[in-house]
């Protein structure tokens, strides 16, 4: 096994997962980032962070300790720890797309070396590191797993924009190969986390128990989204009703919302599509994610029904979306379902404004086809007819809402539950 003086540890992927990681091992071992992405690696080396998931004053401190991230291949070759933090995502029919898992498993094959080991953190339903990645490094290398090399799982937790479960704050799940290997898996995660880890007893079992806090969550806030559908339309609060509930101790208080980013609105798909596979159909997870997946376009359809009771023309109407991406004070715009708002309602009107000071205008272009504007926020004060807050960044907290209305007749949709209650028209 690696001796624990000489561990040098190559990141392969630096995005919201791989980066705050890779920073971290590097306060204690050579650490090098890896990304086929040349531009991110520029901006990297510049010590910045578009993600704003490591402090630019962190980022900048590492390289000066000796952190380097590269698109070059030969460039962690020397090292003897890979750990794959890239994106699993799914395709337009949910189902999971593997490309990148695979892809970064090939580029470890291309540089592992005898008794090398291989950690995965990137979300994926039982079986994948076994069944699928590590074949993969073995056909690239002609290496043979488990005598030649080994691997680990130890998936990942990060909550992005999260400034207090940082990674090295948060209790890691960990696994390995063979029982000596998840022993050296366990050691060097445990020798920079504040708060330690857990060691499953196995590499499935390490994957099934990442799959599953999500899907829990996503269970559960399908749950309250259907609750605030049937207190709607019973003219009940459901803001109201929750607060009165969760007065009980063992309450779980969770808010209705859109349900999007990387994580919640992907990883069911994973182990629903796995379930399947076995001959179980996962009824509730399913259900969970249609009913989700379906609450930009209810928003939007309760916008246009409050704004029929007031006798404000759709089709003329100017609206105003407060925040884009998929969670509060965050850059971050994957499978943001605020788009599903936005897409509902530009069938009656064009006159749609999306601002947001936290998104990148240019990549939300890119992705989603839309504009969204980062001037000013006091410039949009008195134009609109229309606004939804979608997104509880701090800045809209604090902000007079009612005062981009044209006129006191306008509509102020909440979807955050975040504003007072006497300056709003509607909320979920």
């Amino acid at each position: 096994m690696i001796d624990h003086t000489k561990i040098s540890i190559a990141v392969i992927g630096l995005g919201y997962v791989g980066l705050p990681l890779a920073r971290l091992f590097s306060t204690k071992y050579k650490t090098i980032g890896f990304d086929k992405n040349s531009y991110r690696v520029q901006e990297l080396m510049a010590g910045h962070d578009a993600t704003k998931e490591v402090d630019d004053h962190l980022l900048q401190a590492a390289i000066a300790h000796g952190f380097v991230c590269t698109s070059n291949l030969e460039d962690i070759r020397n090292c003897n720890v890979y750990i794959v933090a890239v994106p699993t995502p799914v395709d337009h029919n949910n189902h999971p797309d593997l490309s990148p898992l695979l892809s970064a498993s090939e580029t470890v094959g291309k540089v592992i070396a005898k008794d090398d080991v291989v950690i995965y953190e990137s979300t994926v339903y039982p079986g994948v590191t076994e069944e699928e990645c590590l074949p993969m490094v073995e056909k690239v290398s002609g290496l043979k797993f488990n005598a030649d090399f080994y691997a680990g799982y130890s998936p990942e937790r990060i909550n992005p924009g999260d400034k207090e479960h940082t990674v090295e704050k948060i209790k890691k799940v960990t696994s390995g190969s063979t029982p000596e290997v998840a022993d050296f898996v366990d050691e060097l995660y445990n020798s920079v986390l504040v708060n330690g880890t857990h060691k499953a007893s196995s590499i499935k079992v390490a994957e099934a128990s990442k799959i599953i806090e999500n899907s829990q969550r996503d269970v559960n806030i399908a749950f309250m989204n259907e609750l605030a559908k049937i207190f709607n339309v019973m003219g009940i609060d459901t803001h109201d009703v929750i607060e009165a509930a969760s007065s009980k101790w063992n309450f779980i208080k969770l808010q209705p919302g859109l349900v999007g980013g990387h994580c919640i609105s992907v990883d069911p798909y994973y182990l629903i599509q796995k379930a399947q596979v076995y001959g179980v159909l996962p009824r509730v997870m399913s259900a969970a994610r249609r009913l989700n997946d379906g609450m930009g376009d209810y928003v939007a359809n309760r916008v246009i029904k409050l704004m029929n009771k007031k006798g404000i023309l759709v089709k003329d109407a100017k609206i105003l979306i407060l925040g884009f991406t998929f969670k509060e004070n965050c850059p971050d715009i994957r499978n943001t379902r605020v788009i599903d708002i936005y897409s509902t309602l530009s069938e009656y009107t064009q006159n749609i404004t999306i601002y947001d000071p936290w998104a990148d205008a240019a990549h939300v272009k890119s992705e989603y086809h839309v504009d969204v504007t980062t001037q000013n926020l006091d410039s949009l004060r008195g134009k609109y007819d229309v606004v939804i807050l979608a997104v509880a960044h701090a800045e809209f907290r604090h902000s007079r809402v009612r005062e981009f209305l044209k006129c006191e007749n306008g509509v102020v949709y909440d979807v955050k539950s975040v504003l007072d209650k006497n300056e709003i028209d509607g909320r979920l």
